[in-house]
């Protein structure tokens, strides 16, 4: 029995030996890619408080009749595009061109009469030298032509009064915009001071806003504002205007926050979102690169021990190309800058390992 034992010892040794030696090696872990990443850190943001204000053109005008006459024509409907000096009303001009010729006769008449007056006031002056008439024959010339050279100017005046009047004929607008409202139609009589047709502008726009007294010595204060467009971009606003007076019914004030110059795709009496800044805060912003956005949720991927991870956010508002972070994130947490990337690199962390 021994004898067998001390034969077996070495054999069963050698076969675990041989065993373990063929046996598979375990998988390594497999390494998290490296990802462009940024730690958050609490930034200085402006502190802003957002109310509702209504868009409205700062051009906007009624055309009314300086002349009368009869409606012969209207080019334009209600929302049309009307240019920068088209004809958007056209009278007829049958008075008035006659008073025209009327004006052009009398300054006819007038200049004939002046010179006649001229020519015998120099023939009178050239007697009185040589002593052969006497001085108030010169007197009475020299009142002659006074009064014709007076009535020459008003013949002129006349003229150019004729000419307006056939010019308030036909109405221009005074700068491009949109026809809102026409008040008139074809074959009408108007008479002076009568409406015609009324419309805006929508190059300069501003934006009304009704704010609560007491948030109106932070906004005086710092007297900065953006309106908020729908697409998340700001618009500054060129300047702020705040009324001298509140309204006795709601004891708030009325504030006009005027828009540059630029598409924006704001159009009068549309409600819009403007913010004003009332102070400075702590911030956590995050590039608007970074967010991977499901619908109308949002979130970022962070960056830990077990790879990323993605997180949901809830977002304030936009500086910019970085967002404000209301819930969700921490400071000194990472964050993946390239979405894309991290999803790639959690996809191949949850694969399983090749045989």
């Amino acid at each position: 029995m021994n004898t067998w034992r001390s034969l077996l010892g070495p054999l069963w040794a050698a076969t675990l030996v041989a065993c373990s030696a063929g046996a598979p090696e375990a998988p390594a872990a497999r390494a998290t890619p490296e990802l462009a990443a940024l730690t958050l850190q609490p930034e200085s943001a402006l502190r802003e408080r957002v109310w509702d204000g209504v868009v409205e053109a700062i051009n906007q005008a009624t055309l009314s009749a300086q002349t009368g006459g009869r409606v012969l024509e209207l080019p334009y409907d209600v929302n049309d595009y009307v240019p920068a000096g088209a004809v958007v009303v056209r009278f007829t001009a049958v008075e008035q061109q006659s008073g025209q010729r009327r004006a052009q006769a009398a300054l006819a008449a007038a200049q004939a009469a002046a010179t006649e007056a001229e020519a015998n006031y120099r023939r009178i002056a050239e007697v009185f030298e040589k002593k052969l008439v006497a001085r108030a024959q010169l007197d009475q010339a020299t009142a002659q032509r006074d009064a014709a050279r007076a009535a020459l100017e008003s013949a002129r005046a006349a003229i150019r009064e004729a000419g307006e009047q056939v010019d308030y004929t036909v109405i221009r607008a005074p700068y491009s915009g949109i026809l809102t409202q026409r008040h008139v139609e074809l074959g009408e009589t108007v008479r002076p001071g009568q409406p015609l047709v009324s419309g805006l502008s929508l190059n300069q726009l501003r934006v009304n806003v009704e704010i609560p007294q007491s948030d109106m010595l932070a906004v005086r204060e710092h007297d900065k504002a953006s309106v908020l467009l729908a697409d998340g971009q700001r618009l500054a606003a060129a300047r702020m205007v705040v009324f001298p007076f509140a309204d006795p019914a709601s004891h708030s004030f009325k504030v006009r926050l005027e828009l540059p110059d630029a598409e924006t795709g704001l159009h009068p009496g549309m409600t819009v979102k403007a913010a004003f800044v009332i102070g400075v805060a702590e911030r956590l912003l995050v590039p608007l690169s970074a967010l991977v956005r499901r619908s109308e949720i949002a979130g970022v991927y962070v960056l830990g021990e077990h790879g990323p991870q993605l997180r949901q956010l809830r977002l304030g508002h936009r500086f910019g190309e970085r967002v404000e972070v209301l819930a969700g994130l921490s400071t000194g947490e990472r964050i993946a800058l390239d979405p894309n990337a991290a999803r790639l690199a959690l996809a191949a962390l949850r694969e399983p390992a090749d045989d």
